[in-house]
């Protein structure tokens, strides 16, 4: 019973239009007058023991990174190469898109930055070369959820603090279902534009494109400094966030020169109200996730899904199923926060590694930001574009397929996510 009241009061908190952590704290609160759990004190104490976590110190520079990637210059530099490098093929201006979103995410670890950085540089490029502005809306919104999917990764850094699991890996295990998440979306453009005859601008030579790669140098560094730095044990998740930050900004100053002082003040505030949403949805969750656990939810939700099929992949499949309806109804922090643990703690038993378990809830949570009624990207691309929400979902839909069927062979290939790692060890 006390697991319905606790679930039944946040999903009533959570249709009432209230911010994703206000309903959190009034469903928490609300709980401890059925049933006494302590005095209201617990509630801040967990909110300061779940904040208290040196490894979420990299989700504010990791957005702050791609805040200046966008500001100072990089982001272009990055979009340029792509262009240089399959601009001329069929659909080759969505390829570059796909293309710099996953170099975008490789560096910024935030699917809403991506949209906001490439989409602002694609969009206009694309309707000039006669792509339909549908279409192009409808690509940049799915493709931005790579800059999740590709380390480094803001919910990835979540996932592995709230299930303990080491975000190294994490993020060495993301590398492979990232890209192979991009060549779904690539195979589905350029279907799509061979039918539409998007075709692609003219060919690049060979000194162009040296170029391209010379100009962009700088930038093309930084996603090698921040990830080999992680990889080869040189720093730490978040301290590889504190470098990219100083990183970016020396280039963005001094060698492009496109970021000046008086832009720096705007970029830090804007990502501190962000970044405090974050935290403050963080704290409020953890104290979730403490009644969670009291009202022995994991064993009663473990039960269930057991009496249902205890073959690992069917219960994979229902989670998948799961995962997607949540992805459209809560935000990715909270669902990553709430139902990660609960959902490993039913995976675990049945063999499925942590590492690629994590990958499997990251893709989820990418098409959350893409499928209503939350649907961040669609939001931000529509307002972006001024293409109409209903316009970008229908454009949206192939794309929104071809994730999901990537979804479910990174889902029934664990190799995609950990075989890496029996490379670099």
């Amino acid at each position: 019973m006390e697991p319905l009241i606790l679930m039944g009061l946040f999903f009533l908190f959570l249709a009432s239009s209230l911010h994703i952590a206000v309903a959190i704290g009034l469903a928490v609160i609300g709980f401890t007058f059925f049933y006494p759990v302590g005095n209201l004190s617990f509630v801040a104490l967990n909110m300061y023991t779940g904040l208290y976590s040196f490894p979420l110190l990299a989700i504010p520079f990791f957005c702050l990174v791609g805040s200046i990637m966008e500001g100072g210059g990089l982001s272009k530099r990055l979009v340029d190469v792509a262009g240089k490098a399959v601009g001329n093929k069929t659909s080759g201006l969505a390829i570059v898109t796909i293309l710099a979103c996953l170099f975008f995410g490789a560096i910024s670890g935030s699917a809403p930055a991506t949209v906001a950085a490439i989409g602002g540089i694609m969009f206009p490029e694309m309707k000039k070369h006669g792509y339909h502005r549908e279409f192009a809306a409808g690509l940049i919104a799915t493709a931005g959820g790579l800059g999740i999917i590709i380390p480094p990764s803001v919910p990835m850094v979540v996932y592995g603090v709230g299930t303990q699991t080491s975000i190294g890996d994490l993020f060495l295990c993301g590398i492979v279902p990232g890209i192979t998440c991009g060549v779904f979306l690539m195979i589905v453009s350029v279907l799509i534009g061979k039918k539409r005859g998007y075709r692609g601008g003219e060919k690049t030579s060979r000194g162009e494109m040296g170029r391209a790669v010379w100009d962009a140098k700088w930038a093309l560094a930084l996603p090698v400094i921040i990830l080999g730095g992680i990889y080869n044990g040189i720093f730490t998740p978040t301290e590889a966030g504190v470098v990219g930050c100083v990183y970016a900004l020396f280039v963005a100053c001094f060698i492009y020169r496109e970021l000046t002082w008086r832009k720096i003040p705007d970029i830090f505030v804007d990502n501190a109200s962000v970044v405090g949403i974050i935290f403050l949805t963080f704290g409020v969750a953890n104290s979730l996730s403490f009644l969670v656990s009291f009202t022995q939810l994991p064993d009663a939700l473990a039960t269930a899904v057991a009496s249902i099929s205890q073959n690992k992949y069917v219960v994979l499949a229902i989670i998948n199923v799961f995962l997607l309806i949540v992805g459209m109804l809560m935000d990715t922090m909270s669902a990553n926060l709430i139902f990660s643990p609960l959902l490993l703690s039913i995976v675990a038993p049945l063999g499925v590694d942590p590492l690629h378990f994590g990958i499997i809830v990251t893709i989820n949570l990418a098409l959350g930001f893409v499928t209503p009624p939350m649907a961040t990207n669609l939001y931000l691309t529509s307002a972006l574009t001024k293409v109409p929400v209903p316009d970008v979902v229908r454009e949206s839909l192939p794309f929104v397929a071809a994730m999901i069927a990537a979804l479910f062979l990174v889902t029934y290939v664990p190799e995609l996510s950990t075989g890496i790692l029996k490379l670099v060890r």
